[in-house]
């Protein structure tokens, strides 16, 4: 098996130690081999990085959007082997991957287009005779930092933009699903960008992210993944005075009110809460109902559960796939247990499952008898696991959705028009939805929560210049 080399500097090199891609669907299969980067990787990708820097960020638009749109033509037309590819190295089920390929293709289209867009603003001095320019310019040399559980989708609307505004650009994937990173890198390489502009160095966090982070040479960091491996990149980038953008963990709720459609809102909580199972920041975690209408909703989402079939992701009919990882299987199970522990009721699921060849499959599982006070309820848990809270009414529900420590994604199922709005205007996230699934956004808006959830200024769309562009004012007098 061929061996994927790590990028810098324009040139593929290789490492005596590789990554082994495992398939979650199928343990013993090898996806592929990635190189593994070392700290001395890093510094010759932050040097490449500098040598491209000061050019790249001068450089024609026109060159930029065709770059960006090569790439993003290349990711449509490979849409179906590149999903099929992530399916096999994170667990997404095939309709998954491919959709997230697409959606990291739309991503690319767009900053192709916002290429052709840059500006900034002119003027009037409030001394007589001067004129006042505002322009951005690129903020430098930004290293990127992604998760495994969109290894595709996140990398792009961070790579994208980053090169639309002029950076050059240290990527490092997660190192459980470094395939989808690489392509997509092969591709930006081949599509013309210029050596050192952007570089791939696939690793552990702990070697090469940390080695990424204590390079005073980086100029912003843009990380996404856990709680507390962002705080450590906040701490980094606090002692070098350096910019950084942070996407962390949510505990997101879906409010379910008495007048709402059960029907929706079971599909909204099915949808949310288990499918890509269950492992997006935005799933819907907490479900909290309404006692009008509590114990039917159970019984639908119950019902519902045990029509969904949990298989490999590659396979027909299948609804929900394996958990990424043995560590996050572990992970998951801890809670279950956890939850029971608490006094939680079990529902439906929480087990492991076996198929016809070896993976990491959990049964989806769906908690009852639940306070916001359990763990379960204040954790992250990032895997197939949703927990129901009974609370009294409207008000009720709202002060139980705000009180978490994260922010990110919300929703409310309602057919009252008051509720909606009042609930848009009062819960305490960065994204809300209205008889929708907690997860699930468009490319071209902003994302991002609040408190614990991110830090740092959004992404996507064209908020993502604010991190991605440093602001410059000019004066002049003519002569």
């Amino acid at each position: 098996m061929n061996m994927h080399a790590n990028l810098i500097g324009g040139e593929w090199r290789d490492s005596a130690n590789a990554v082994e891609n495992i398939n979650p669907s199928n343990t013993g299969e090898i996806v592929g081999l990635y190189a593994k980067a070392e700290p001395r990787d890093v510094g010759a990708a932050i040097d490449a990085a500098k040598q491209a820097a000061p050019e790249w960020a001068q450089s024609g638009v026109q060159q930029r959007h065709d770059i960006l749109k090569t790439t993003s033509d290349e990711l449509f037309a490979r849409g179906d082997e590149l999903g099929r590819l992530l399916s096999r190295e994170e667990g997404k089920i095939l309709s998954e991957g491919i959709a997230e390929v697409r959606r990291a293709a739309q991503i690319f289209g767009f900053f192709a287009g916002e290429t052709l867009r840059l500006g900034g603003e002119s003027l009037p001095s409030v001394r007589p005779g001067v004129d006042v320019e505002m322009t951005r310019e690129a903020l430098g040399i930004v290293g990127i930092i992604t998760p495994w559980n969109y290894p595709i989708a996140i990398p792009a609307w961070k790579i994208a933009p980053a090169l639309c505004h002029g950076n050059a650009v240290i990527f490092k994937p997660a190192e459980l699903v470094p395939g989808c990173g690489w392509a997509l890198v092969e591709i930006l390489h081949r599509a013309g960008l210029p050596d050192g502009v952007l570089n791939f160095v696939n690793g552990p966090g702990a070697v090469v992210g940390q080695a990424l982070l204590d390079d005073p040479g980086v100029d912003g960091i843009s990380f996404t993944g856990s709680v507390s491996t962002g705080r450590r990149v906040a701490d980094a980038c606090a002692r070098h005075m350096r910019k950084c953008q942070l996407e962390m963990g949510g505990k997101n709720p879906l409010v379910v009110l008495d007048d709402a459609d059960l029907e929706i809102a079971a599909d909204c909580a099915i949808d949310g809460a288990f499918y890509s199972t269950g492992q997006r920041c935005t799933a819907s975690s907490r479900l909290i109902v309404t006692e009008g209408v509590h114990s039917r909703f159970v019984e639908l989402v119950s019902e519902r559960l045990r029509h969904l079939q949990v298989d490999d992701a590659l396979r027909e009919g299948t609804h929900i796939g394996p958990v990424a990882s043995d560590a996050q299987l572990r992970e998951d199970l801890s809670y279950i247990e956890l939850g029971r522990r608490e006094g939680a009721n079990l529902r439906y699921g929480g087990e492991v499952l076996s198929r016809s060849q070896p993976g990491y499959y959990l049964q989806p599982a769906l908690f009852t008898d639940t306070h916001n006070g359990m763990r379960i309820n204040r954790e992250e848990i990032f895997g197939p696991v949703a927990t129901v809270i009974r609370v009294r009414d409207y008000e009720e529900a709202l002060e139980v959705a705000n009180d978490t420590e994260f922010g990110l994604s919300s929703g409310i199922c309602t057919s009252s028009l008051k509720y909606a709005s009042h609930f848009k205007r009062n819960i305490k996230s960065g994204i809300t939805m209205v008889n929708l699934p907690t997860a699930g956004v468009d490319y071209h808006v902003a994302f991002g929560g609040r408190k614990g959830s991110s830090y740092g200024s959004r992404e996507q769309g064209s908020y993502a210049r604010e991190f991605y562009t440093s602001v410059k004012t000019a004066y002049t007098r003519p002569c």
